[in-house]
């Protein structure tokens, strides 16, 4: 590109402005008239330096961050920075574990290490691969408004936050995970944005009011105006992937992406990011998040679905959840216990064309014959933690060795299993809900949480303060304490993956598991491997055929007739 060219389409120096009459772009104290060009795009006539500091006022009003600006170094109200994202990268030939026999590792950026940066992080990827990991998944890291929060109110979605580090540390991140065999997959979130630093309806129509999500009128994905708002989107998917090479992006809420067109923007969306690992050689992986049980979400466009590699699956955590704990308020009224667990290993989902009790109405289609390795499923994560009133681990509500129990029924089955930050040591730290809001907006932040699990029947007075400093430092691991205290956890975590990888039958992917369900026993069946676990408070039998040989075993205790499993006791045994 010439100076004489201008910055292309979507650079800083050019932005997206339909219905404005004047736009100025203010860069290092100057003031440079936009021309309009087509399409309601405004632009320089010479590109912008890297290193400049700029800003847009539409029709001489405040000025703005770039709403494509992939750096914000003063926050999200601050003035925008021209980076430059292209570096020699040192990870040619790059190719990531393939998604049937990944092994997912949920981490937020701020709490994972004491630094709480992109480079704290990289201190944690030798524990990742020594436990088995294949695929470190990151909570949001676009830029949001404060000094800590979970990210899913992020507002800058071109842009890291701050916080953690500049656009290039995650780019060193991304490059040493790939060093050591690990890819990377980056949680986005495009059916909302945060109220506090969100600009974008200044510039277009980016959202609308026909319809509307729990946070508030739904972006615009099928109203006037639209093309450029999903362009927006796809092309900021394709960014992560083309210049930061994470291999895969987690969607959250996807059931919230209010489009009514022909063609959604999930099918959209997956054309161009398949297209781009298609030219770039290399698998890329886009994971939805939906509570809408429906395999469509995973099945091609040509086939009439929406083209998703794999979707997020909570009814195998929710059964164990309930199996374990016994609560069976909000969602978990809609599950029995052991006989669910069963279920869900089986079918995936345990609602398929089902009533539940907690939406009052059927729900749910069966996803009989959908690849196993389609669903990604977890004994913990950040949501069914950090939704809790004081944010408590499932390891802080019952005796670790029953969590040890279930582990193996979720790292052994056929789909795509998922940890969260610090569930293989059993880390004494919470992970509790906190964003860093002031005035008015952390009041209404403090009082909605208390209402929310006051409806739970929890005790308000336990829910700590989302929006102090005290809430978020409870939340980062202290690794030393962790692997002190629970070396027996990791070291069984350690060996239910290795077991995993070694064993053919235990691989992920594959036929849905035969599972029987006997009190709280459960034994899952792959192939001639069973998986036997007591979720339990009492010792229970393991039952079915005897003999054969023992593969893995916790809690397993001698006893008249027979031996028993202890509770959480489990038993990986060769049956045929």
């Amino acid at each position: 590109m010439t100076a004489a060219e201008g910055p292309a389409r979507g650079e800083p120096g050019t932005v997206w402005a339909p219905a404005a009459g004047r736009v100025e772009l203010e860069v290092d104290g100057r003031t440079v008239p936009l021309d309009r060009g087509v399409d309601g795009w405004w632009s320089a006539t010479t590109p912008l330096a890297i290193g400049a500091r700029y800003g847009y006022r539409i029709d001489g009003g405040t000025l703005l961050p770039d709403p494509r600006s992939r750096w914000q170094p003063d926050g999200v109200h601050g003035p925008s920075e021209v980076v430059d994202l292209h570096r020699p990268w040192d990870d040619a030939g790059w190719q990531p574990t393939p998604w049937r026999d990944a092994v997912v590792y949920e981490a937020h950026v701020g709490t994972a290490s004491p630094a709480g940066t992109f480079d704290g992080l990289v201190d944690r990827l030798d524990h990742l691969v020594d436990l088995g990991v294949t695929h470190l998944e990151l909570m949001p890291v676009a830029a949001f408004p404060g000094r800590f929060g979970w990210g899913y109110d992020g507002v800058a979605l071109w842009s890291t936050f701050p916080g953690y580090g500049p656009p290039s540390a995650l780019q060193h991140l991304v490059e040493r995970a790939h060093q050591q065999g690990l890819a990377v997959l980056l949680d986005v979130v495009y059916n909302h944005l945060g109220p506090d630093g969100n600009h974008l309806a200044s510039f277009g129509p980016y959202f609308t009011d026909r319809h509307s999500t729990p946070w508030g009128d739904a972006v615009n994905l099928d109203g006037p105006g639209s093309d450029e708002v999903r362009r927006f989107i796809v092309e900021n998917a394709e960014m992560w992937i083309r210049d930061f090479h994470v291999d895969g992006l987690r969607l959250d809420a996807t059931h919230e992406l209010r489009d009514d067109r022909a063609v959604h923007l999930l099918e959209e969306l997956g054309a161009a990011v398949h297209g781009l690992a298609e030219e770039l050689g290399r698998e890329v992986v886009l994971v939805a998040e939906s509570d809408r049980s429906d395999p469509r979400v995973v099945t091609p466009p040509a086939q009439g679905g929406l083209g998703m590699d794999a979707q997020w699956v909570d009814d195998l955590h929710h059964a164990l959840h309930v199996t374990l704990t016994g609560e069976r308020h909000g969602y978990y009224e809609d599950y029995e216990g052991p006989e669910d667990v069963g279920r869900a290993l089986a079918e995936t989902f345990v609602f398929s064309d089902r009533w539940s009790p907690h939406r009052g109405r059927r729900h749910g289609r069966s996803a009989l014959g959908v690849r196993t390795e389609a669903f990604v499923t977890s004994l913990q994560t950040h949501d069914q933690v950090g939704n809790r009133a004081a944010g408590e681990r499932l390891h802080h509500l019952v005796p670790v060795d029953r969590v040890c129990g279930a582990a193996a029924l979720v790292l052994l089955s056929p789909y795509v299993p998922m940890l969260f930050q610090g569930e293989e040591l059993a880390v004494a730290e919470p992970f509790p809900y906190f964003a860093d809001h002031g005035g008015e907006l952390g009041d209404a932040v403090r009082r909605g949480r208390m209402a929310e699990f006051e409806g739970h029947g929890w005790d308000a007075s336990s829910v700590p303060d989302p929006t102090s400093p005290d809430t978020f430092r409870s939340a980062v691991i202290d690794w030393d304490r962790g692997l002190a205290d629970h070396p027996e956890v990791l070291e069984w975590y350690r060996s239910l993956l290795d077991l995993r990888r070694r064993e053919p039958a235990l691989r992920g992917g594959g036929p849905r598991p035969v599972v029987r369900v006997d009190g709280t026993v459960v034994a899952m069946r792959r192939d001639a491997v069973e998986v036997v676990v007591n979720l339990g408070s009492d010792r229970g039998r393991p039952g079915g055929p005897g003999g054969g040989e023992v593969l893995l075993s916790r809690g397993v205790e001698p006893g008249d007739g027979g031996s028993f499993l202890a509770p959480g006791g489990g038993l990986v045994r060769r049956v045929g």
